[in-house]
């Protein structure tokens, strides 16, 4: 009769599976790497950048700031000081950590009658929009309304109030013409938004977000640890931090773009992200 195994070697067989498993997504991520991202515009003086900005007196309002990308992003638009004005367009005002600044203003709409709340979207120069819910949590009918017919009726309605950024975060992968639905919804409203001729569209392509969520699958929560661990070993278009997009989404603001519409993969994100100030 065979001695039963010891607590040490099921440890150290375990341990050597998951550093196969280490080494081989990290061939798998170098082997799937952007293989031709579009280079965002050198920044310059941030600083000179950011003070030209302000005094152009534009206004901005901020779709999904619930989120977890939307709060950073709102942080960021708060602390850099960029616009006059901030409009956070929400279904519930938000009970906001640091004391609300003069120019944030908020917004509770219905996003079922999105139409009867027009004049919350007039006068903005610049939209952002981190909108976005999940299969899991609204079904399959719940999350196309939302990830898609919230999303560009807001834009329909932002063009009609006279906005001419339209700054939407969506995913990579994302393709109108793919078999997942997650990936076909986020292509098919990159492409309706596309359509209404924003006079500047920037459409934001993350990989795995590195964020601890408060809702995580055991699943979910390994996948970005081990992503996180390989991002901190070397650059990989298929993670990033959360906070790396939100300031990268206002960083992108202050330059001018090549085209009307502008397509940032996760390793253009990231460049962005850098140059405004992070990691």
């Amino acid at each position: 009769m065979a001695p039963p195994e010891r607590p040490g070697s099921a440890l150290g067989a375990a341990a050597g599976l998951v550093a196969v498993l280490v080494v081989v997504t990290a061939a798998v991520l170098v082997y799937l790497e952007d293989p031709d991202p579009a280079t965002p515009a050198s920044m310059g003086d941030v600083k000179a950048l950011e003070e030209n900005f302000r005094l152009q007196n534009k206004s901005c309002f901020i779709l999904g700031g619930s989120g977890e990308t939307g709060q950073l992003l709102l942080q960021e638009v708060l602390g850099r000081r960029l616009f006059s004005r901030v409009t956070l367009i929400g279904r519930r005002p938000l009970s906001l950590q640091e004391p609300e600044s003069g120019e944030l203003v908020q917004e509770v709409v219905d996003f079922e009658k999105l139409e009867e709340f027009a004049a919350a979207f007039q006068g903005h120069d610049v939209g952002y929009c981190c909108l976005g819910t999940t299969k899991a949590k609204a079904g399959a009918d719940g999350f196309v309304r939302v990830d898609h017919d919230y999303v560009l009726k807001a834009a329909e309605l932002a063009k009609a109030g006279g906005c001419q950024q339209f700054h939407l975060e969506s995913s990579r992968g994302a393709n109108k013409d793919s078999s997942f639905l997650y990936l076909r919804v986020k292509g098919q409203v990159e492409a309706d938004v596309g359509a209404l001729g924003f006079d500047r569209f920037s459409v934001y392509r993350p990989g795995v977000l590195l964020v601890d969520r408060a809702e995580s699958r055991p699943g979910e929560w390994l996948s970005r640890k081990v992503l996180g661990a390989l991002r901190a070993m070397a650059p990989t278009s298929m993670a990033i931090p959360i906070q790396t997009v939100g300031r990268a989404m206002v960083t992108n603001t202050l330059l001018q773009p090549g085209a009307k519409t502008e397509i940032l993969e996760n390793n253009d994100i990231s460049r962005l992200g850098a140059e405004g100030g992070g990691p």
